[in-house]
Formats: structure tokens, sequence, C-alpha cells
């Protein structure tokens, strides 16, 4: 005896291509949501320079740049939840010149066993929402956050340098 075919009112398969419709056009937005999401991670801060800065080239720069003494760095790392690491670069910086700290501009990098950059990045310490000048013979927390490693990439060390400072 054969069993007749059952047959779905056209209602009924009309609600199927609706549903399947809907849940097309929402795979594709959640995929374009996360694409964005890992573009805007991966890019980074737009790099940061201090206006008016005094830097290399400059005889003041070499007289001075001895004189804002950068403890040895330390660093730490965590991997993001959208992939990728993340590594937090900080030190303490003193100032020794003699003279107030208006501006203060670092340079973080971190560097593979051949010594060549793997990511850097220069920040501006100061002036910042916190703290809008450094004294002589006073010290702060300096850090930099680099973005955007992968498990392949040979991270050797690390180093932090003052590439620019103003005074009052």
């Amino acid at each position: 005896m054969a069993t007749p075919e059952r047959q779905i009112p056209d209602s009924e398969d009309s609600r199927r291509k609706v549903i399947i419709i809907v849940a097309v056009i929402a795979a594709i937005a959640i995929a374009a949501f996360f694409y964005l999401l890992m573009r805007t991670v991966g890019s980074g801060p737009a790099p940061q320079t201090l206006q008016g800065a005094i830097r290399a080239g400059v005889p003041e720069f070499e007289q001075y740049q001895s004189r804002i003494v950068l403890d040895p760095p330390e660093a730490d790392e965590a991997k993001q939840a959208l992939g990728g690491i993340v590594m937090n670069l900080q030190t303490v910086a003193h100032n020794f010149t003699g003279r107030t700290l208006t501006g203060l501009e670092v340079k973080g990098t971190v560097v593979d066993h051949q010594g060549k950059p793997v990511k850097e990045r220069t920040v501006v310490l100061l002036p910042n929402p916190q703290q809008s000048d450094l004294e002589q013979n006073r010290a702060m927390l300096a850090r930099v956050r680099l973005e955007g490693f992968t498990d392949s990439d040979d991270r050797a060390n690390i180093k932090m340098e003052v590439t620019g400072f103003r005074f009052k």
C-alpha cells in the first residue's frame, strides 16, 4: 500500500522561505559586523606626536635626553577575544633635567632576535588628563600598548626610549 505524499500548504511553504531568507540576511550581517570589528582591532590608534618638542638632532636634545631616565622596561601580554596578542610595555620615567617637563614623548618597541623592530608605537605621556607636567627630580609611570601580534611573531626583547620632550 502506497503512502500518500504529505502536502505542505502554500502558507507554510512561504513562511519557511521567509525564515530562510531572514536567517541568511542575519548571518551576513553578523559576519560583516565581525569583519569590521577585526579590522578596527588590528589597525590600532594613529601615531601621536608631541607638538613643539625638542627632538633628536638638536644639541639641547642630546644634553637633556640622558637626564630623562627610563628604568628597564617590563612587559606583559594577553590574547584578545577575537584573536591576536596585545603587549603592554611599562617603565618609570625620572626627570633629572633640573627643569619641569610639560611634554614627554616615548617610543615602545618590540624587537626580534636580530634586533629588528616587530612593532613599535610612539605615545605622548605628558600632558595627559591626570598630569600636566613632571617636576624636576620626580617620576611617573610610562606605558605603551602594542596590538596586533600573532603567535608566530618573533618577540625577543622590548625597548623604550625618549623621542621628544618640552620644558616649562
